[in-house]
């Protein structure tokens, strides 16, 4: 039986500072946490352009959503310790 990893969607833009330290913290967080980081460009996809415009970086697990306002390593953590299934 093969055992997939929960996924956990990290939406970002190009040349965006805070979304590089978002990113380090999750590639930290994978060491402990067992998950899949699906990384996607939001210039890239009109609907979540829409959506996530000024709320980048947004990270995403099951229904429940972070964003930039709300990121720091233990929020960070902590989502992902209660979302992560």
């Amino acid at each position: 039986m093969s055992y997939n990893k929960p996924i956990v969607y990290f939406y970002t833009k190009n040349n965006c500072k805070l979304c590089e330290d978002v990113k380090q913290l999750l590639q930290i967080l994978q060491m402990d946490y067992q998950f899949t980081i699906v990384e996607q460009n939001i210039y890239k996809n009109d609907t979540l352009l829409e959506k996530y415009f000024l709320h980048i970086p947004v990270v995403k697990a099951g229904d429940m959503e972070i964003s930039a306002e709300e990121i720091s390593f233990a929020t960070l953590e902590q989502f992902l310790q209660e979302h992560l299934t």
